[in-house]
């Protein structure tokens, strides 16, 4: 009875260590503008995981960080975003969004209580990684508007997928946390 329990939390965390690397940055665009910008952040389970991650997180915390933690990613990766459309060359930006994954999983698996300032600064920083390389893979026939726009909704919306994630308990969490963590850790030793 006891493996039945602990082979969900198994699998998941073997199929995250066969997570690539962050695969979101491949250079091949089809669709552009709104769309294109929407697709971009579930295109890349690097995007993908982080930005679940900031919705549990900022769902762990809870009170004000419910909604503060996510609009501080949101606000700076559209900064970001406007860094890489700008041409702004960024360092590390792959090792910086496998970072994040990994850390942002380690904060949700740990379920460790932060001041929302240093919640939010924290996500703050992991955003502009996100932004630049959603910015930077803007095809050039997109428009630049459109396209944030479409990456800033995916980016609430997966958010948003995140708080409604913390609704499955709290263990269901500190695995998913385990999980995106190990994605991280896979995606770093990956590079």
């Amino acid at each position: 009875m006891k493996l039945k329990k602990h082979s969900r939390t198994i699998v998941l965390t073997a199929l995250c260590l066969f997570a690539g690397s962050a695969s979101a940055h491949t250079g091949n665009h089809l669709a552009t503008g709104f769309a294109g910008g929407f697709a971009h952040p579930f295109l890349g389970l690097d995007h993908l995981l982080a930005m679940i991650a900031i919705g549990l997180w900022a769902a762990q915390q809870g009170g004000r960080a419910l909604w503060a933690v996510p609009t501080a990613f949101v606000g700076t990766m559209l900064l970001g975003g406007i860094l890489g459309m700008s041409g702004f060359s960024l360092p590390h930006v792959e090792t910086g969004i496998a970072a994040s994954v990994l850390l942002l999983g380690l904060l949700v698996a740990t379920r460790r209580q932060w001041r929302v300032s240093a919640g939010m600064a924290i996500a703050a920083v992991f955003a502009v990684f996100h932004g630049y390389a959603h910015g930077l893979e803007m095809p050039q026939a997109a428009s630049p508007t459109l396209y944030a726009l479409g990456f800033v909704l995916a980016t609430a919306c997966l958010h948003g997928v995140g708080v409604a994630g913390s609704l499955l308990g709290r263990h269901a969490m500190q695995v998913a946390g385990i999980g995106i963590a190990a994605s991280g850790l896979a995606m770093l030793a990956g590079m």
